[in-house]
């Protein structure tokens, strides 16, 4: 596995693994309807790279496949944390995470992490701050507002 910066021609293989992953893996704590609204599959890919260069982002690669990527804002917000659904449990999201959490230098981390995705930050010392519920195209979705202090 190899890691670097994020360059803007990775956007639209991250955006298919991000819908792959969502609609395989998040599938099984979110409904059908939940993870259509969740990842549709028509990401505005402008939108999506200004997001991913405003942040420090992460891409993880394997034989020139993007296996993975994840990204932090200059706040501590951990925005996304994303691993392809044929490279789940082999370590790529600890080192993606590692390597955000070792960049930013501010006082605590935070994200808004999903269902699935919350056994994986507790393992790493976050606590949940609140569980919400958020809207998208009119279905509400839960995930979790967690926090660690570095």
């Amino acid at each position: 596995m190899e890691l670097r910066i994020y360059q803007p021609n990775d956007g639209k293989e991250m955006a298919e693994l991000f819908y792959q992953t969502v609609h395989t893996i998040n599938a099984k704590d979110y409904t059908k309807e939940q993870v259509n609204v969740w990842a549709t599959g028509n990401i505005d890919l402008e939108a999506w790279n200004e997001s991913l260069m405003d942040n420090y982002t992460i891409v993880a690669t394997h034989n020139g496949v993007i296996t993975g990527f994840g990204d932090i804002a200059p706040t501590g917000y951990l925005n996304r944390l994303f691993v392809h659904k044929d490279y789940q449990g082999v370590g790529i999201a600890s080192t993606i995470y590692n390597e955000l959490e070792k960049h930013f230098c501010g006082k605590y981390v935070f994200t808004h992490a999903s269902i699935t995705a919350t056994p994986f930050f507790e393992k790493r010392g976050f606590r949940i701050v609140k569980e919400q519920e958020v809207e998208k195209g009119g279905i509400k979705l839960t995930n979790y507002v967690m926090e660690k202090y570095l």
